[in-house]
């Protein structure tokens, strides 16, 4: 039994590892084919890196691997060991990809010959990889450490901080590109963050739906049996002739909204319903006193 133990684990480990493998070949992609040749510098560790490579004679996949191992080892100094080997290996990763793409297409141009659609292959690509990394609890390093250093430091919350140091970056295309490239920087940044959340949160975004009805026990079996999830009811009283309900709350997902929405209705088209988003949910179990 524990062999067969280790053998899944082992089996889940590897398995993480290549896709967080392919994940940092997707957001090194997107640096090597859309970002440089954009001439844009869009919040990333890469795209400073870019900047850099103008004033020192080294290309830009050692100027990234120099900054990440930097921030690495400051990210371990300040903020302990919460960085994980998750993001030590996406760190060095994704250098080790730009080296080789600059070893087989050395030189390269535009796909697009356009610097807008450069940019934005570069947000729509560079997004993917880095909503599978989030997704996974992993990072690809850079940024995010300085992020999570300005959360602990300076009290910043995580996502101003990431938008502010991802700002920076964009601003910093000042020094080698035109006033064009500058805008598009600091625009490719903002798009970049509303398209990340999409990949990340999006995916994962439920519904908290309060549904009012004379059918309450008929639309508890369907959220029961038919959409297998759970629901609660709550007392409510109208404030116009001060009667009781019951109101049934319930969350769920995409696809099982659809189907609550249409049976209620076709069961109940006076039914009262109100629709929140919820991007977050936790559990907290009860802890026993001794």
């Amino acid at each position: 039994m524990n062999e067969k133990k280790k053998i899944c684990c082992t089996f889940e480990n590897v398995k993480e590892v290549a896709v967080m493998s392919v994940a940092v070949g997707i957001i090194a992609s997107a640096v090597y084919f859309f970002l440089i040749p954009s001439q844009t510098s869009i919040s990333s560790v890469s795209a400073l890196a870019i900047i850099l490579a103008h004033y020192v004679s080294l290309p830009v996949s050692s100027v990234t691997m120099i900054l990440n191992v930097v921030l690495l080892v400051i990210g371990f100094l300040t903020c302990g060991k919460e960085f994980g080997a998750k993001t030590v290996y996406t760190s060095i990763l994704l250098p080790l990809y730009l080296a080789v793409f600059e070893k087989i297409f050395p030189d390269f141009q535009s796909l697009t010959e356009s610097t807008e659609l450069d940019v934005l292959c570069y947000i729509l690509v560079v997004s993917i990889g880095l909503g599978i990394l989030f997704n996974m609890n992993a990072s690809s390093g850079g940024l995010d450490i300085v992020a999570k250093m300005m959360n602990k430091y300076l009290h910043i919350e995580l996502g101003k901080a990431m938008s502010i140091s991802g700002m920076c970056v964009a601003l910093s295309s000042a020094l080698i590109y035109d006033k064009k490239a500058v805008v598009l920087s600091i625009l490719g940044t903002y798009f970049n963050g509303i398209v990340l959340d999409h990949f990340i949160f999006g995916q994962n975004v439920k519904r908290r739906v309060c549904i009012i009805t004379k059918y309450e026990q008929e639309v508890r079996e369907f959220i029961l049996h038919e959409l297998h999830s759970g629901a609660t009811f709550y007392e409510a009283i109208g404030a116009y002739n001060m009667e009781k309900y019951r109101e049934i709350i319930t969350i769920v997902d995409k696809n099982e909204y659809q189907k609550l929405m249409n049976y209620i209705i076709h069961k109940d088209p006076e039914a009262f319903v109100t629709v929140y988003t919820v991007a977050d949910m936790r559990y907290r179990p009860k802890v026993r006193s001794f």
